[in-house]
């Protein structure tokens, strides 16, 4: 598997994500991706599963240096004291001592967001996290969170797939070397059934999930979060490093974009998206 190199940060391309998994699921499938190979587990403080995941991470018999871990502070989390206090809090659960990357789940809190990065600064430098990033934010958002922040911003993780072009945040990345995690790249179910994906799929021997992952690790700087709580999807999801798109078909895919093609949207925690 390839890696997205962003400040120093090398975080591998594939990540497995556990959004809306349960612990009995985490504790199922999470020791079966990597086993076959992920090293990139992607959590939150919101999904509720931070312990099942420090669990199985725990378990798993593979060194804790050659997992790529990231975790998510909600926006819940206000005031210098409570935000340092939740992070040690998901240490623990995670059990570890520090967390690969650190990102503030949505733009919007009532807490400042200089106060909000200048914590992430702080545990940057007490070693309880390796990198610090953000996550659905705009390009102006974005310029922000840099200015204020004395280390780099390492990563922006962000809705992404076929049907939302997201072209000005990604090159708004490009500008500082910051690297973008794309999330929800089945577009709810919607992938799998596409026809023109389908059809990529047919003349390279895979699925239209598995081009729209290749597609998406394809692109400078981008890093896609697979999920399934599936076993047998799980090796389907992996195995997308031998193939490649060409040209045309990278196009095709960008051409599916709509300006409807936005699926999370929650009012009181999003930005003024970019148009």
């Amino acid at each position: 598997m390839h890696t997205v190199t962003a400040h120093g940060a090398n975080i591998p391309a594939l990540g497995f994500g556990t959004f809306r998994m349960p612990d009995a699921e985490v504790h199922s499938i999470l020791p079966q991706a990597l086993k076959l190979g992920f090293r990139h587990v992607d959590t939150a403080q919101i999904y509720k599963n931070e312990a099942a995941v420090g669990d199985v991470i725990a378990k798993s018999g593979i060194a804790r240096s050659d997992i790529f871990l990231t975790t998510k502070v909600w926006v819940d989390k206000v005031g210098h004291q409570a935000f340092i206090a939740s992070v040690d809090e998901s240490l623990a659960k995670l059990k570890t001592d520090y967390v690969d990357l650190l990102l503030l789940h949505w733009p919007q809190s009532e807490m400042p967001l200089a106060d909000r990065m200048g914590a992430l600064n702080e545990l940057r430098q007490a070693g309880k996290v390796k990198n610090i990033g953000i996550s659905n934010f705009s390009t102006a958002l974005m310029d922000e969170a840099v200015r204020l922040s004395e280390a780099p911003v390492v990563n922006n993780q962000i809705e992404y797939h076929p049907y939302l072009d997201q072209t000005k945040v990604i090159d708004k990345a490009h500008e500082t070397d910051m690297s973008v995690t794309g999330y929800y790249l089945m577009a709810d179910g919607a992938v799998p059934k596409d026809e023109v994906l389908k059809d990529i799929g047919s003349r390279h021997g895979k699925t239209a999930a598995q081009v729209v992952l290749r597609w998406a690790v394809s692109q400078k700087g981008v890093i896609a979060l697979s999920k399934t709580s599936t076993a047998s999807r799980l090796s389907e999801n992996y195995d997308i490093f031998d193939f490649t798109l060409s040209p045309e078909d990278m196009d095709a895919i960008h051409k599916l974009a709509r300006p409807d093609g936005r699926i999370v949207n929650p009012r009181h925690l999003a930005p003024e998206w970019d148009r």
